[in-house]
Protein backbone atom coordinates (compact mmCIF):
# COMPACT_ATOMS: atom_id res chain seq x y z
CA UNK A 1 0.00 0.00 0.00
CA UNK A 2 2.43 2.62 1.27
CA UNK A 3 4.53 1.51 -2.53
CA UNK A 4 0.94 2.85 -4.47
CA UNK A 5 0.78 5.88 -2.57
CA UNK A 6 4.68 6.62 -3.37
CA UNK A 7 4.53 5.98 -6.84
CA UNK A 8 1.28 8.23 -7.10
CA UNK A 9 2.98 11.12 -5.14
CA UNK A 10 6.30 10.87 -6.92
CA UNK A 11 4.55 11.07 -10.34
CA UNK A 12 2.94 13.87 -9.50
CA UNK A 13 5.85 15.40 -8.52
CA UNK A 14 7.51 14.77 -11.43
CA UNK A 15 4.43 16.00 -13.47
CA UNK A 16 4.72 19.28 -11.15
CA UNK A 17 8.75 19.66 -11.62
CA UNK A 18 8.19 19.10 -15.44
CA UNK A 19 5.16 21.85 -15.72
CA UNK A 20 3.67 18.21 -17.03
CA UNK A 21 -0.27 19.07 -16.49
CA UNK A 22 -1.34 15.94 -17.88
CA UNK A 23 1.11 13.79 -15.93
CA UNK A 24 0.58 15.36 -12.83
CA UNK A 25 -2.87 15.23 -12.54
CA UNK A 26 -3.17 11.33 -13.95
CA UNK A 27 -3.39 9.84 -10.89
CA UNK A 28 -6.00 12.45 -9.26
CA UNK A 29 -9.78 11.55 -8.96
CA UNK A 30 -11.98 13.34 -10.59
CA UNK A 31 -13.85 14.62 -7.25
CA UNK A 32 -9.84 15.92 -6.01
CA UNK A 33 -10.15 18.47 -3.48
CA UNK A 34 -7.16 20.97 -3.39
CA UNK A 35 -6.35 23.33 -0.23
CA UNK A 36 -3.59 25.64 -0.75
CA UNK A 37 -2.47 26.87 3.14
CA UNK A 38 -0.03 29.36 4.22
CA UNK A 39 0.40 30.97 7.62
CA UNK A 40 -2.53 28.90 8.87
CA UNK A 41 -4.99 29.73 6.68
CA UNK A 42 -6.72 28.18 3.79
CA UNK A 43 -6.12 30.61 0.97
CA UNK A 44 -7.02 28.49 -2.18
CA UNK A 45 -9.45 25.31 -2.10
CA UNK A 46 -10.46 23.67 -5.50
CA UNK A 47 -13.28 20.82 -5.87
CA UNK A 48 -12.97 18.60 -9.08
CA UNK A 49 -10.41 17.99 -11.72
CA UNK A 50 -11.39 20.64 -14.15
CA UNK A 51 -10.26 23.18 -11.34
CA UNK A 52 -7.32 21.78 -10.50
CA UNK A 53 -6.15 21.51 -14.58
CA UNK A 54 -7.39 25.51 -14.83
CA UNK A 55 -5.51 26.36 -11.61
CA UNK A 56 -2.34 24.37 -12.54
CA UNK A 57 -2.56 25.69 -16.06
CA UNK A 58 -2.63 29.52 -14.78
CA UNK A 59 0.22 28.60 -12.35
CA UNK A 60 2.90 27.21 -15.10
CA UNK A 61 2.85 31.14 -16.50
CA UNK A 62 4.08 31.98 -12.78
CA UNK A 63 7.48 30.08 -13.22
CA UNK A 64 10.44 30.11 -15.10
CA UNK A 65 11.74 27.08 -13.31
CA UNK A 66 10.30 25.07 -10.03
CA UNK A 67 11.46 21.96 -8.07
CA UNK A 68 9.97 20.55 -5.14
CA UNK A 69 11.93 17.61 -3.84
CA UNK A 70 10.67 15.24 -1.33
CA UNK A 71 12.81 15.38 2.01
CA UNK A 72 10.33 13.09 4.44
CA UNK A 73 7.67 10.85 3.54
CA UNK A 74 5.36 9.62 6.82
CA UNK A 75 2.48 7.17 6.20
CA UNK A 76 -0.47 7.25 8.20
CA UNK A 77 -4.04 5.36 8.53
CA UNK A 78 -6.07 7.38 5.92
CA UNK A 79 -3.01 9.75 4.01
CA UNK A 80 0.42 10.59 3.48
CA UNK A 81 2.62 13.37 4.28
CA UNK A 82 6.00 14.40 2.67
CA UNK A 83 8.04 17.02 3.61
CA UNK A 84 9.49 19.26 0.65
CA UNK A 85 12.26 21.30 -0.35
CA UNK A 86 10.97 23.96 -3.08
CA UNK A 87 12.90 25.98 -4.76
CA UNK A 88 11.39 28.32 -8.02
CA UNK A 89 12.66 31.09 -10.30
CA UNK A 90 9.69 34.11 -11.16
CA UNK A 91 8.72 34.25 -14.54
CA UNK A 92 7.04 37.48 -14.02
CA UNK A 93 6.51 40.37 -10.62
CA UNK A 94 3.72 39.86 -8.29
CA UNK A 95 1.76 42.52 -6.56
CA UNK A 96 3.29 41.43 -3.43
CA UNK A 97 6.73 42.87 -4.06
CA UNK A 98 8.12 40.28 -6.00
CA UNK A 99 9.91 40.13 -8.87
CA UNK A 100 10.51 38.53 -12.34
CA UNK A 101 13.66 36.22 -12.32
CA UNK A 102 13.38 36.29 -8.33
CA UNK A 103 14.59 33.09 -6.75
CA UNK A 104 12.07 31.07 -4.03
CA UNK A 105 13.66 28.45 -1.51
CA UNK A 106 10.39 27.53 0.51
CA UNK A 107 10.13 24.64 2.58
CA UNK A 108 6.27 22.87 2.97
CA UNK A 109 4.84 19.87 3.63
CA UNK A 110 1.91 18.14 2.07
CA UNK A 111 -0.76 16.17 2.89
CA UNK A 112 -2.20 13.27 0.47
CA UNK A 113 -5.46 10.92 0.88
CA UNK A 114 -6.03 8.17 -1.46
CA UNK A 115 -9.00 5.98 -2.51
CA UNK A 116 -9.12 3.29 -5.21
CA UNK A 117 -5.19 4.07 -6.18
CA UNK A 118 -6.54 7.64 -6.69
CA UNK A 119 -5.53 11.06 -4.90
CA UNK A 120 -8.90 12.36 -3.25
CA UNK A 121 -7.41 14.73 -1.44
CA UNK A 122 -4.22 17.01 -1.36
CA UNK A 123 -3.50 19.58 0.87
CA UNK A 124 -0.07 22.15 0.42
CA UNK A 125 0.87 23.85 3.61
CA UNK A 126 3.76 26.40 3.19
Amino acid sequence: MNETREKLIQNYIDGYNEFDIEKMTRDLDDNIIFQNVQNEETNLTLNGIDAFKQQALEAKSYFKSRQQKITAINHFDDNTAIEIDYVAVLAMDFPNGLKKGQQLELKGKSIFRFRDNKIIELTDIA
